[in-house]
């Protein structure tokens, strides 16, 4: 095993245990550890990034539901559009997409360049989102959850595109949405847009990128494996560390990686 293979399993690793610790954030980091520690293209890494995405979203959102954190109903609602969103565009969009994007004074603008361009933008709000003092509802007396239908549908249809498009799970996304077009209190957005990300990247996943290219599973599941192994461990130590301590340094990192691919997407490569 090459030494960058070994970094990468042990990023796969610390991305589970920054889930377990943090209880979210850390899945953003599979792409750029798939694309730049094991070598794999956009299409691929996208790919791959969103069965991990979604295995790991699925354990957390199990976890929050034994909590009573999940709003089965809700997840349903937005999921639907979601789903369709993500599936419609690994299905039909991304294996439709050129090499090359266009051409501009002979710069040419690749088709990775466009999908980890948009995936290094989106870090932004993502760690905006983890830096932030966002305060928890503490009133447990149960909201009346009124859904806006033309939005959620718009909504979801966009975060699922975007999902499918970055392969990242955009819980900076959902979470508002919940809270603002379904008056969900934080804590249950939180649960239930794991599910919402579980349900969208897995079945986005089989329903398009299982049936348009070769899966490597023996790698794939491996890498999952780990980053499982790593949210039971980040559990587990979240007993003994401060994780909205180490949230912000997470939402830094964030900040870092995405200066970081652009760099190599834009100016390295040139």
């Amino acid at each position: 095993m090459e030494l960058l293979e070994i970094i990468g399993y042990f990023s796969a690793l610390v991305i589970g245990i920054s889930l377990g610790l943090i209880g979210g954030g850390g899945s953003i980091l599979a792409v750029p550890v798939l694309a730049y520690l094991f070598m794999v293209n956009e299409k691929v890494a996208t790919a791959y990034s969103l069965f991990i995405v979604g295995s790991s979203s699925f354990v957390g959102g199990i976890k929050q539901h034994l909590k009573g954190y999940v709003d089965w109903r809700t997840a349903i609602v937005f999921g639907i559009p979601a789903i369709i969103g993500v599936t419609l565009v690994r299905a039909f969009v991304v294996p439709a997409l050129p090499d090359v994007l266009f051409q501009i004074s002979g710069f040419e603008f690749t088709r990775r360049m466009g999908m980890f361009g948009l995936f290094a933008v989106l870090m932004f709000p993502a760690a905006f989102s983890m830096l932030s003092n966002r305060k928890e509802d503490l009133d447990n007396t149960p909201n009346e959850v009124k859904y806006n239908y033309p939005l959620i549908l718009l909504e979801g249809l966009l975060v699922g595109g975007i999902t499918g498009l970055i392969g990242a799970g955009g819980g900076f996304l959902i979470i508002p949405a919940l809270v603002i077009l379904a008056k969900v209190e934080m804590k249950v957005a939180v649960g239930t847009s794991l599910i919402i990300i579980a349900l969208k990247s897995l079945l986005g996943f089989f329903f398009g990128d299982a049936l348009t290219m070769d899966i490597d599973w023996t790698f794939l599941i491996k890498f999952t494996v780990i980053s499982l192994v790593g949210i039971f461990i980040g559990s587990y130590l979240g007993n003994f560390i401060d994780g909205k301590k180490l949230k912000k340094g997470f939402g830094y990192f964030i900040f870092v990686m995405a200066f970081f691919i652009f760099y190599m997407e834009f100016f390295f490569q040139n």
